[in-house]
């Protein structure tokens, strides 16, 4: 059996990668959450994290443990709800980017109405910057997006690295611009695209821009241009570059839950829908069927 309290204080670290920042959100000393995470290790007899004095990142052990740690703690929550007669209810507006379309997101979305069926649930499915502008509006009770770089708030799905895709046959000519294929503004993906090809004084063209994923697929499946991608969530029929293709670096990207301003039922029902997402983070890193 694992200690709750210490898959907590673990899940915790692995969402923000800092053991000082862990502690700050579960209000506990740092030499706590160290003692948390080092009695974990002992009874799982593996390494869970490798850090030094400036990293901390998840082993293969680690990502293993994540799944484990939120489908246990998801449950345990579950067992409570049901002994204690505690039942969710009210409307959710739940939105998710377009980054998942082609996940399993909606097996997790099925389970969470299976489990609570008396919750409205009410999606809607956009760029994440725009979900983000929604949840500030108040039109939103919780958002599955990217993270915004000025915005620090969110709880950890995964992190994952921005990479250029493209057709298999695509060639790029250094002589000319790089053809993109991106989302409109506010698209977080085409922001940073953009500023790291200015960055490093790269030409680069549109040639094309479409709302939705599968436009872009589409775009790029024809062998149009690039398009910047999750590297764990490319598309079937799409490759990344190589090293020779000469694309600048696009650093990596958070995908984070991020919750609204809404309290009572909408807040009790957006924690649970939550708990099941991060549950089934391994689902959504996969292609649906």
């Amino acid at each position: 059996m694992y200690d709750p309290t210490q898959l907590r204080t673990f899940l915790a670290v692995a969402q923000t990668l800092s053991f000082t920042q862990a502690a700050h959100r579960l209000g506990l000393r740092q030499s706590t959450v160290s003692q948390h995470v080092r009695r974990l290790e002992d009874a799982t007899g593996r390494q869970l994290f490798t850090r030094d004095t400036h990293t901390v990142e998840l082993t293969e052990d680690g990502e293993a443990m994540l799944g484990f740690a939120r489908r246990i703690l998801q449950v345990q929550e579950q067992a409570t709800a049901f002994f204690t007669g505690t039942r969710v209810r009210g409307r959710l507006r739940f939105g998710a980017s377009e980054d998942f379309v082609l996940t399993r997101l909606p097996e997790i979305l099925e389970g969470f109405r299976h489990d609570h069926p008396e919750v409205d649930l009410e999606l809607t499915v956009e760029l994440s910057g725009t979900l983000h502008e929604q949840l500030a509006a108040g039109k939103l009770d919780l958002v599955l997006a990217k993270r915004r770089p000025e915005d620090p708030r969110g709880e950890l799905v995964w992190r994952d690295d921005l990479v250029w895709i493209g057709a298999e046959r695509l060639r790029l000519d250094a002589d000319r611009p790089v053809p993109l294929i991106v989302y409109p503004p506010p698209g977080i993906t085409r922001a940073r695209a953009l500023r790291v090809l200015e960055r490093e004084g790269r030409d680069w063209r549109i040639v094309c821009t479409s709302g939705s994923l599968n436009g872009l697929i589409a775009a790029a499946r024809a062998g149009l241009g690039v398009m910047a991608h999750s590297r764990r969530l490319i598309p079937p029929g799409l490759f990344r570059l190589p090293e020779r293709a000469a694309l600048p670096d696009l650093g990596r990207i958070d995908f984070v839950l991020v919750h609204g301003h809404r309290r009572g039922a909408a807040e009790d029902a957006a924690n649970a829908l939550a708990a099941a997402v991060l549950a089934g983070g391994e689902r959504l890193r996969r292609q649906g069927g």
